[in-house]
């Protein structure tokens, strides 16, 4: 296909190209390190619905509240190894100065910076990755330990601390960056990341991947990985034991092939593991079923001994609690800010069910297997029998984690996902409270705007909807199972992308995460979004969710695609041009969908980027909403076919150079950079309530929607 570009008469690009010099580069890099200015700030309500609640669920939700803040701190520790002491030494200013904070612009500056730390859980950007730093300056920061009475030369208690005084965690911890520090990564290139002790590199992780996880059947998520010379590493379990008899676990260090030695240390946040489980074990009391009970007997399992089966366990029991008033879930999850994408990020949810949302929700779930019939594959590369997850709509009262999602999967266990179900849930007051009226729209006409205005939140919530049942609901991994037999034809596979059969497929021990490493988070993320966008045209399911007439149905439909195409321009924030790396796997999804409506599509006229001025200030999407169901839904299949094919089949060779080539930030894009960076809007950060419990009552605590009141909602639980 032709470069639109060059050909479209909106752009002129040749003469308005712009060059920038080192200076103003120097400039527009250093101000996408400052903490996000004047950022709205949430309180994630949930009152009405917690006011509901029978006083034993009330019970219930506490401790697995309390349960899941203990462990924060081992998120603090998971983004990055400086973030724990940056904690501390935030709650030890607010308790020394008791929080009473004089007035002006550089405290105001310091606050906005805590807010921020705070909804991240760290000093790094949940979506983006990328490190931020104070607007107040360092003088006055080092004041403030003055003011305090802390003194800059004593050492911080923080175990993973790696300065050896608070002046160095103000100084290089909390101000120093660069290029190469500002962004999560491999320490052997010049990264962060604190899933790692030591010079760890990709090769490690591929080595360990395959010769002790794969090798011995042994759940990486868990885990934290110790380099402590080219020939020795220690794989660090997450457990409140510090010594273990668990089976599957080599008491004996593990030979590599490449000489060196592996070996596993229990104990690893064994202080948090030690206060999860003891709430967990006074949540069990308040269990409403046998599922939960021997659900909570698995977790307590997992973080007593750190056995990564038994988490697998409870996710069984838990997939077959159906519809509970109270959703909770905890343990290592989401693999996406490891950098071999086989690690998990500690998160807990406890939310409550809105009986009302869920309702459409079941009436999808109902018609799920006739949708995913219409999805552009053969049944080869489909499982043979949809099991209908639980889909529920839920207020969340507590996240525990980097960063709250609108809406989730899981579990991510494939076979667990295969033989038993899984759930999805919708997290309706993350979803009201990230899309409203009053949120600026950049880049779009006046008309779009109205549009958006009126319709973002729904068509929102309608392509979230499809994104978690359908999207990560569907498919099926070509693959080798325990016994030598396959759950395919192997004598006769199924015909790939060129007409001829597949010859590739998911061998012994091997997983779409293991498989595609670093790449499947965003490959997956981006096949779930493709898939929204291809059945949101569908009348039926729209009906749905009650958009009955075709002028709404038409307004969600351009609704969706408009706000996926903005949102993929926003996306080039999260690229970094010197490394030429995506810092957040959904804004890499989503990039490569513009992409594909941009230089992958019959008709030029479908989606152009329009613009007049050679600063590129007046930059505009254009979409033609009457080529939606033609073009748009034509360019969409071609994308959506190719990767679900390549997902089933493990073909990752092929696979991974098609998507990267999507997703690759071509020189006549990364242009636009500059300028969706000056027009780029801080993200809302979300205060969470607390429960508390007194003479036998749980009573909630809910804050003020400003950096006092996040604040103090850390203040008053127990971290």
């Amino acid at each position: 296909m032709l470069n639109r570009f060059r050909r479209s008469t909106l752009y002129r690009f040749g003469s308005i190209t712009r060059t920038f010099s080192p200076k103003q580069m120097s400039t527009m890099v250093n101000k996408a390190y400052l903490a996000d200015h004047k950022a709205p700030l949430i309180m994630l309500s949930a009152k009405d619905f917690f006011a509901q609640l029978s006083d034993q669920e009330k019970l219930y939700a506490h401790y697995m509240s309390k349960a899941s803040h203990a462990g924060s701190r081992i998120v603090l520790r998971q983004v990055s190894h400086e973030s724990e002491s940056i904690y501390d030494l935030i709650m030890a200013i607010h308790e020394k100065i008791k929080g009473r904070y004089p007035e002006g612009e550089q405290y105001e500056l310091y606050k906005e910076y805590v807010a921020q730390f705070l909804s991240n859980l760290g000093n790094y950007k949940s979506f983006g990755d990328l490190k931020f730093i104070p607007r107040c300056t360092t003088d006055f920061f080092l004041d403030l330990l003055n003011q305090a009475g802390i003194e800059k030369s004593s050492k911080p208690s923080t175990a993973s601390c790696l300065y050896s005084t608070w002046e160095e965690v103000v100084l290089k911890g909390i101000y120093y960056v660069d290029d190469k520090s500002a962004l999560l990564g491999f320490p052997s290139e010049g990264h962060q990341s604190s899933y790692y002790f030591g010079d760890v590199s990709p090769e490690d992780m591929t080595l360990l991947k395959d010769e002790v996880f794969s090798k011995l059947k042994i759940l990486p998520e868990n885990t934290r990985i110790q380099k402590v010379n080219n020939n020795k590493f220690v794989i660090l379990v997450a457990s409140e034991n510090t010594e273990n008899d668990l089976s599957e676990y080599p008491k004996d260090p593990i030979k590599l092939s490449n000489g060196a030695s592996a070996f596993f240390k229990f104990g690893d946040h064994t202080r948090e593991m030690h206060n999860i489980v003891q709430n967990l074990q006074k949540a069990r009391r308040y269990a409403a079923n046998e599922s939960q009970k021997k659900m909570f007997d698995q977790y307590i399992k997992h973080f007593q001994t750190g056995s990564s089966h038994a988490h697998k366990d409870s996710q069984k029991f838990w997939v077959k609690d159906l519809s509970p008033v109270i959703e909770t879930n905890i343990g290592f999850i989401e693999t996406y800010r490891e950098p071999s994408g086989i690690i998990g990020e500690f998160e807990s949810l406890v939310a409550i069910k809105n009986k009302k949302r869920t309702e459409k929700f079941a009436t999808m779930v109902k018609s799920a297997g006739k949708f995913i019939s219409l999805l552009p594959w053969d049944n080869a590369f489909e499982k043979p029998k949809f099991q209908p997850p639980d889909f529920t709509s839920l207020e969340v009262l507590t996240f525990a984690g980097s960063g709250i999602p609108a809406g989730i999967n899981i579990p991510n266990y494939d076979d667990v996902r295969l033989n038993i179900g899984f759930k999805n849930v919708s997290l309706g007051n993350i979803l009201s409270s990230s899309l409203g009226s009053k949120t600026p729209i950049t880049f779009v006409t006046q008309e779009d705007r109205k549009i958006l205005e009126k319709f973002q939140t729904d068509s929102f919530e309608v392509q979230v909807g499809i994104h978690e049942l359908l999207g990560h609901g569907s498919g099926k991994l070509l693959s080798e199972l325990e016994d030598g037999t396959f759950n395919f034809d192997r004598e006769h596979p199924p015909l790939g992308l060129d007409g001829k059969p597949v010859t590739t497929y998911y061998k012994k021990g091997e997983t779409w995460g293991s498989k595609f490493g670093q790449l499947a988070g965003a490959f997956e993320e981006c096949r779930a979004e493709v898939i929204a966008m291809y059945l949101i045209t569908n009348t039926e399911l729209l009906d749905i969710f009650g958009f009955k007439t075709q002028e709404d149905q038409d307004n969600i439909i351009y609704a969706g695609f408009l706000q996926m195409a903005r949102a993929g321009l926003l996306a080039l924030e999260f690229w970094d041009p010197s490394t030429k790396k995506w810092g957040q796997p959904h804004m890499q999804a989503r990039f490569s969908i513009m992409k594909t409506f941009l230089k992958h599509t019959s008709n030029e006229g479908f989606f152009q980027l329009s613009s007049t001025k050679s600063d590129f200030s007046d930059l505009q999407i254009k979409l033609d909403r009457s080529m939606i169901r033609t073009v748009g839904h034509a360019a969409i299949k071609d994308y959506l076919t190719h990767l679900h094919i390549y997902k089933s089949s493990g073909d990752v060779e092929r696979g991974s150079k098609y998507f990267v080539e999507r997703s690759t930030v071509d020189p006549d894009l990364a242009q636009f950079r500059p300028i969706v960076l000056e027009k780029k809007l801080p993200r809302r950060q979300f205060i969470q309530a607390n429960t508390l419990l007194k003479d036998g009552q749980i009573t909630l605590n809910e804050y003020d929607n400003t950096p006092d009141g996040i604040l103090e909602s850390f203040v008053q639980r127990e971290v």
